[in-house]
């Protein structure tokens, strides 16, 4: 079987849905994994989540980003400074599940957060990133880490844009010149209405709301071939989810 390569969306938690939907894509060994980060915040599992992370990189190829709610819970693992906006979004659910966990455990999971990539760049010049980058001057010269996991100007120029621009049209926004393509996720497509992976010039946002009431999803990069999960938040009745 030809090797295939997979980006995953934002996962905030959906451990349920984290598992139907490598199961649904039938996930092997020789596929190699790349998750666009905001593995906590939001439902129930987080511990779950980052478990399986963990086990999935012993025994696939996996690459994992940086999301900015990962970036959120290594802070508060490391300072246990509250943050009233993280916990209305989502942290309040994860500070809950991580109450009771052993220090070993805590000690395991910061050593994963604390070793997620900012972002990829594969040999076919692919940028993988949770957020984006600013600098129109490429992606080497952003001044400050978090951008890459806060930025949503990338994906808000993808969808301004005129799709019938050419790239050598001096209106054309430079950022969109440096990769053959780009995947992110961090602003769900179910804010314009939509729960698939959403193409815009040669962006991918594969952030499909698995926060809220959209589902989890995974695309093959080559082929674009796309799998989901149920809608996250059917797997757990009696959670809110994330508010904002």
């Amino acid at each position: 079987m030809k090797k295939r390569n997979f980006v995953i969306g934002d996962i905030h938690g959906g451990y349920k849905a984290l598992e139907q939907v490598l199961k649904r894509a039938k996930i092997t060994p020789d596929d190699q994994l790349i998750f666009l980060g905001d593995y906590v915040d939001g439902w129930s599992q987080p511990i779950e989540v980052i478990n399986k992370l963990i086990s999935l990189k012993e025994t696939h190829d996996c690459i994992f980003i940086k999301g900015n709610h990962d970036a959120l819970l290594i802070d508060w693992l490391k300072s246990k400074n509250e943050n009233i906006h993280w916990l209305n979004a989502g942290g309040e659910q994860t500070v809950a599940a991580y109450q009771n966990l052993p220090f070993k455990e805590v000690k395991k999971h910061l050593e994963f957060l604390e070793s997620l990539k900012n972002y990829h760049i594969d040999e076919e010049n692919r940028l993988f990133v949770h957020g984006g980058f600013s600098k129109t001057s490429g992606i080497e010269y952003e001044y400050y880490d978090f951008v890459f996991y806060w930025d949503r100007t990338l994906w808000e120029t993808a969808l301004a844009t005129d799709k019938n621009l050419k790239p050598d049209d001096p209106k054309f926004p430079k950022r969109f010149t440096f990769f053959k393509e780009m995947f992110i996720g961090h602003t769900p497509t179910t804010r314009i209405g939509l729960t698939q992976p959403v193409k815009a010039l040669n962006l991918w946002n594969v952030d499909t709301g698995a926060a809220f009431k959209g589902p989890l999803s995974m695309m093959e990069i080559n082929s674009k071939e796309v799998f989901q999960s149920d809608p996250v938040h059917t797997f757990y009745p009696n959670e809110k989810g994330r508010n904002n």
